[in-house]
C-alpha cells in the first residue's frame, strides 16, 4: 500500500541545517531506498516561494505564499509503499525532524484496478 509522508516544520525557528543533520537525511533516504520502500521524495522550497491558485467566478486568482498560515510548514514528503500503516508509521517515526516538528502519514487514494 503506499503511503505520502509529509513532513512539517517551522520555518521561523528551524535551527540552522548542519552537516550531521544532512548526513542522517541521506542515510534515511539511503535505508528507505534499500528497503524498496521509497518511491518517491523531495524537499520542498520554503513557503516564500510559494504561489496559491484559486479559481473564483471563472477568474483565476493567485497569492503569493502558502494557503494557510500555520506554526509549521510542509517541507518535504516521502512516497513509500510498504505492507501496512505500522510499517508506515515506523518509517515516519525514524524521519530526523521528527523531534522538531510534525510528520503527518496519509494513504494514498487507490483508483480501480492499480
Amino acid at each position: 500500500m503506499r503511503y505520502l509522508i509529509l513532513i512539517y516544520d517551522s520555518e521561523a525557528n528551524a535551527p540552522e541545517t548542519t552537516d550531521a543533520e544532512m548526513q542522517e537525511w541521506f542515510d534515511y533516504t539511503e535505508r528507505l531506498k534499500a528497503s524498496g520502500a521509497l518511491m518517491a521524495g523531495e524537499a520542498l522550497q520554503p513557503t516564500s516561494t510559494a504561489t496559491t491558485v484559486r479559481r473564483q467566478g471563472g477568474k483565476v486568482l493567485t497569492t503569493d505564499g502558502p494557503f494557510a498560515e500555520t506554526k509549521e510548514q510542509l517541507g518535504g514528503f516521502y512516497m513509500i509503499d510498504v505492507d501496512n500503516l505500522d510499517e508506515a508509521l515506523r518509517w515516519a517515526a525514524d524521519i530526523p525532524s521528527a523531534g522538531r516538528g510534525p510528520v503527518e502519514v496519509r494513504p494514498i487514494m487507490e483508483f480501480g484496478n492499480e
